[in-house]
């Protein structure tokens, strides 16, 4: 396996201009996904491009480099927003795996029970990619399109999660799995919320995993939400019957799709609730 180590975005980018190649972050999903066989493609590891890590705030929105790890979005001093992501963060495998897999690695992946990927969804991510043709952004909602797909062409290379500031905003993340660490989820979900001053959600988002091929927003969730006081009896009052489209949950061996679809309304409930109490 021939391994690149550039040290600049530009490197990176001739390098995949010149013959296929796999991109390596952490590594955390690479290596197990190749069970013990080796890959016939040159591998570039990104690990050493500076530009590519760390976590920075300017012009209203905040920036997350492609290779930032996971420990490093837990132990960071964010805002209130940010709590579901860094809630996520120490779900994201053992500390060993915290330690080594990055931001960008776990969208790429594309896995439906991505545990970063719910959070950024409710906050409103862009993906930031750069290539052949320059820089671009794509919303993180049409990002990823499918199990382990996403939007990238060939030649491609994400460098940053960028997320809107939005002061007044608090949020939760839950995940629900057969134990309590290092499983893959049965489902999990993430909400970010305002309430006004009469402690009504004055505007929230609903994202949940694991439960369709990509995770998904739930806007008729946020719709019936919006303008419920933040108090358990209406919240799940609220929830009963709302419509949970358009997820679209299997039966696996982790559990049936009607049991996934009973978790969600329920974690959904806790997870508003939650966001609601650290606003107060």
């Amino acid at each position: 396996m021939q391994f690149h180590r550039p040290e600049t975005l530009e490197a990176a980018l001739h390098l995949l201009s010149e013959e296929p190649v796999r991109l390596l972050a952490g590594g955390t999903d690479f290596f197990p996904a190749l069970a013990g066989k080796t890959t016939a493609e040159p591998v570039v590891d990104l690990c050493r491009i500076k530009s590519l890590n760390g976590i920075s705030r300017s012009d209203g929105a905040w920036r997350f480099g492609a290779t930032t790890s996971w420990s490093d979005i837990r132990d960071a001093d964010l805002p209130a927003q940010f709590l579901a992501l860094q809630q996520a963060a120490r779900e994201v495998g053992s500390i060993q795996i915290q330690n080594a897999g990055t931001i960008a690695g776990n969208l790429c992946n594309a896995s439906p029970a991505a545990d970063g990927v719910p959070p950024l969804l409710a906050l409103d991510a862009d993906v930031e990619i750069a290539g052949p043709a320059g820089v671009r952004r794509v919303p993180l909602e049409r990002f990823i399109t499918g199990v382990r797909r996403t939007v990238l062409q060939p030649g491609e290379i994400v460098t940053a999660v960028l997320v809107p500031e939005k002061t007044g905003t608090h949020s939760a993340f839950l995940k629900l799995g057969a134990r309590r660490y290092l499983v893959i989820s049965i489902a999990m979900v993430a909400v970010a919320l305002d309430c006004a001053d009469d402690g009504k959600i004055s505007e929230i988002s609903v994202a949940v995993g694991s439960c369709s091929q990509v995770a998904r927003r739930l806007p008729s969730v946020e719709a019936a939400l919006a303008g419920t006081p933040a108090e358990p009896t209406e919240v799940k009052a609220c929830l009963k019957d709302v419509d949970l489209a358009p997820l679209a949950p299997i039966d696996d061996v982790r559990a049936p799709a009607d049991y996934r679809l009973i978790a969600v309304r329920e974690l959904i409930g806790r997870a508003v609730l939650m966001a609601a109490q650290e606003g107060r």
